[in-house]
């Protein structure tokens, strides 16, 4: 009862007794040595997993952590002790690459493919959304026997099928969308006090977002030591990603020096490093440390440190240029002797984790799946090397599309050991020439033609996939009523991604975009178009004041809400189409449609007095 005490302390919900309260405040004054005493005195029987039994695997991404922003590194102002540590008893991949934006990274991350396989080359706009023929690092260890859990950020979609809750994942404690405040969140929601989605339901909880995700992977994580089930937790957080904010304390050593944005930024970063030195703390009182792989990665490069410390790479976020793609990546594995500090100099990327951990965990590969990555296990081992041929000269391809339909050689960077050829006309020699700034396409036209020749079969195996649209479904039995949000509005422009965005309803980002979904039942169905989403209880035609700020930039729900003065609301979806008068003061307009099944879009707005079209934010669709 002790351990369940101390979890109900960390997460108890907004609008908690005092006495709760009280406690929780008390626990996150000095939370490691409260973690490790009680679970000391719970789990003292506890052993470290029988020799043979399959190791768990403990997987923390960040959000824009770049490879300079850790003082492992060589940061010379950002202190991150606890990643420090880590990084000193690991196996580290100095040479590990993703794509240079977040969504793309997590698709390759979870399915073994390049992401543009995926579907996902963008992070809003209907193309963050895994298709749903990709096969989960989540469904793999789950069918394997693991259990199964993702805390924190998702951004591969928000509706069935695409949730962690469908692809795998048994326990899931996330926001909504690529960061909390994003179009899909729980309305208002900031990085302190938030509501997040609990399997599924929406629940409030009291802390920082990214000590909320670490406290219920470590809940999760005990559950199944009790249970003597293997576990797979995805730490997943959405710091340091923009806007940003950080514990006062945490931002504290940073803001005075460099100003509120780059502050926080240090500040969420340095929260994290807090937080992985308490899971570390966790899993030694535990006694799970020794037969647990935990990895440590990020998913893009820096975010707002570039102009502080870049590891001498040029680009950041965003960027084909190496600092937009690799990042940092520690494996620590005592049981399996992935420990002692050594660094991995052959390339490697994303693609490469779920086949590496499907060979570490003894699992068998999904049957039909033929992955883009390969196992680095014998690297990761000091088993291969370049140098005596027993470690092939990859080459491999990262690239930042953001557009609606991929654009061949657009941001893209092709890549060996030494060499990088970036968007089919700069070539690096990176070794000798790290931050990129020497263009020798002209001295190596051999290597250039070797480049050019795999990226050119590249993208030709991978372009038919390109036609592969992503739906989202309406009228299952699992999931009714389905809401939609313009996050995934497909448009030529931005896609109201953030709240702040939805809040001020400019002419750029309320101009209608469509969803592309899939009716999987004929039948009759109700839709009910919103200006704001259900929570916010508000008139389409009100304003809504700007919400409370918190520490650090100013969070997405500050704007001051603009009503819609809307006189109609249309919805047509594929063939059929409806339109109903809106009356003064409604918060939503329902219209009723029989629909066939089958793939189709779906577009629906309000028309104001004065003839504009504004796009329904929210819908709501029910089949009756």
């Amino acid at each position: 009862m002790c351990a369940s005490g101390y979890y109900d302390v960390r997460l108890r919900p907004r609008g908690a007794g005092p006495r709760g309260e009280e406690m929780a405040a008390k626990a996150r004054e000095k939370m490691v040595p409260f973690a490790v005493t009680v679970l000391a005195a719970v789990l003292a029987a506890g052993s470290v997993a029988a020799a043979g039994q399959r190791p768990n695997v403990v997987l923390v991404i960040t959000d824009h952590q770049g490879y300079g922003d850790l003082s492992c590194h060589g940061n010379p102002v950002l202190k991150t002790p606890n990643l420090d540590r880590l990084h000193k008893d690991s196996v580290r991949l100095t040479d590990y690459h993703v794509a240079p934006t977040c969504s793309p990274t997590r698709a390759a991350l979870m399915a073994g493919h390049w992401t543009n396989r995926t579907g996902v080359w963008h992070t809003s706009g209907g193309r963050s959304l895994l298709m749903e023929s990709e096969v989960t690092m989540g469904q793999v260890s789950r069918d394997a026997g693991y259990a199964t859990g993702m805390f924190g950020k998702w951004h591969m979609g928000d509706n069935y099928t695409f949730r962690p809750e469908d692809r795998g994942f048994t326990e899931v404690m996330r926001h909504g969308g690529g960061g909390v405040g994003q179009t899909p969140d729980f309305w208002n929601n900031s990085y302190f006090d938030g509501t997040y989605f609990h399997n599924s339901v929406p629940e409030p909880v009291k802390g920082y977002c990214t000590d909320v995700w670490f406290d219920y992977a470590q809940r999760f994580i005990l559950a199944q030591k009790e249970a003597g089930r293997p576990f797979l937790p995805l730490i997943s957080t959405n710091a340091p990603h923009r806007p940003m904010h950080a514990p006062p304390e945490f931002a504290a050593p940073y803001e005075e020096r460099f100003g509120t944005r780059v502050g926080h930024f240090f500040g969420m970063i340095a929260n994290v490093d807090h937080n992985v030195g308490r899971l570390r703390e966790f899993l030694e009182a535990a006694g799970l440390a020794k037969n647990t792989i935990l990895i440590f990665t990020s998913d893009n490069g820096t975010g707002a440190g570039e102009k502080v410390f870049n590891a001498g790479m040029r680009g950041r976020k965003q960027s084909e240029y190496d600092g937009g793609h690799r990042v940092p990546l520690f494996v620590h594995w005592p049981a399996g002797g992935l420990v002692g500090g050594r660094d991995v100099e052959p390339i490697t990327a994303h693609v490469d984790v779920l086949s590496t951990l499907i060979d570490l965990c003894g699992i068998t590969a999904p049957k039909g799946v033929k992955f883009d990555g390969r196992s680095i296990r014998p690297v990761l081992e000091g088993r291969a090397t370049l140098a005596d041929g027993s470690w092939p000269d990859r080459i491999l391809v990262t690239d930042a599309q953001r557009v609606m339909n991929p654009i061949k050689w657009r941001r893209t960077a092709v890549m060996t050991s030494r060499w990088r050829l970036v968007s089919g006309n700069e070539h690096y020699d990176i070794k000798r020439d790290p931050a990129q700034e020497n263009n020798v396409a002209g001295a190596r036209p051999d290597m250039v033609a070797r480049l050019e020749a795999f990226y050119e079969a590249w993208w030709a195996e991978l372009k038919p996939t390109f036609d592969q649209v992503p739906t989202i479904v309406l009228g299952h039995p699992r999931v009714n009523p389905v809401r939609l949000t313009s996050h995934d509005w497909i448009v030529k422009d931005t896609a109201p991604w953030n709240q702040s965005l939805v809040r001020m309803a400019s002419e750029r980002h309320s101009a209608p975009g469509f969803w592309n979904v899939k009716v999987v039942a004929t039948g009759r169905y109700e839709i009910r178009l919103r200006r704001w989403p259900e929570e916010a209880d508000t008139a389409i035609d009100a304003p809504l004041p700007p919400a409370p700020k918190v520490p650090g930039e100013s969070p997405f729900r500050a704007n001051p809400g603009t009503g819609v003065e809307a006189v109609t609301a249309s919805v047509r979806i594929g063939e059929a189409a409806a339109e109903a008068r809106v009356e003064p003061g409604a918060k939503a307009v329902t219209v009723r449609l029989t629909l066939p099944a089958g793939r189709a879009r779906m577009s629906a707005f309000f028309t104001t007095r004065d003839g504009n079209d504004v796009g329904a934010f929210y819908a709501d669709v029910r089949k009756l």
